[in-house]
């Protein structure tokens, strides 16, 4: 199917979470580099950034309605880091980068899901992951809410600061105050380096299989 016969709010659903996948692959790129963490790791978070989400898009029919997220409808929710997961494995993708994907949502103090991993137990790239998605998420506009700005959202993090890895999370704060706080968030939009390119594709061709 040609992406223009593919229903406006499907693309307009795909097209976000692509934006969103490119915000948190930078900022998780720009945290990793903070952690003076090698390369290879650097491009494999990379990687892990623009597709932690890509799931949702198989849920799609079960998440979103034309007011945003159905309450009643939140227990798909948590399926989308399984679906992330095969998706991931099934591209070819390295267990490393699905499995940080796969628990992107954990918490450090062990609240989180799907396995209620707690501490050092969680991934390490899936403990960088999970900083980047609440801030980005937090700083974007939904349906439902406005975006907060950078510093607010900073204060709401703080307020659940058990959620996250100390260590990852004194990294994070260094970096927004560096360079997401002066350059704006919107830094964080674009696409800094070819090698996002690649999964965005995924984004796309999930998009016209759903659409047939």
């Amino acid at each position: 199917m040609e992406i223009e016969k593919i229903p406006k709010a499907m693309r307009d659903t795909v097209c976000e979470e692509m934006q969103h996948g490119v915000e948190v692959s930078n900022l998780a790129v720009l945290i990793a580099k903070e952690l003076n963490e090698k390369e290879e790791f650097c491009r494999n978070i990379e990687i892990a950034g623009i597709l932690h989400d890509i799931g949702k898009l198989k849920l799609m029919k079960y998440l979103y309605s034309q007011d945003g997220l159905i309450v009643e409808q939140m227990k798909y929710v948590r399926q989308h880091t399984a679906q992330s997961y095969e998706m991931m494995r099934d591209a070819g993708y390295d267990e490393i980068l699905a499995n940080a994907v796969f628990h992107h949502h954990e918490n450090f103090d062990g609240s989180g899901y799907p396995d209620n991993l707690r501490g050092e137990d969680i991934p390490y790239m899936a403990r960088i992951l999970r900083v980047c998605d609440v801030f980005i998420a937090l700083t974007s506009k939904r349906v439902y809410r406005n975006a907060f700005d950078p510093k607010s959202a900073l204060e709401i993090m703080i307020d659940e600061v058990g959620d996250y890895d100390m260590h990852v999370f004194l990294a994070f704060q260094r970096v927004v105050h560096r360079d997401v706080f002066q350059e704006g968030i919107a830094s964080l939009k674009e696409i800094r380096d070819e090698r996002q390119l690649e999964p965005l594709k995924l984004f796309v061709k999930e998009m016209q299989h759903t659409g047939n």
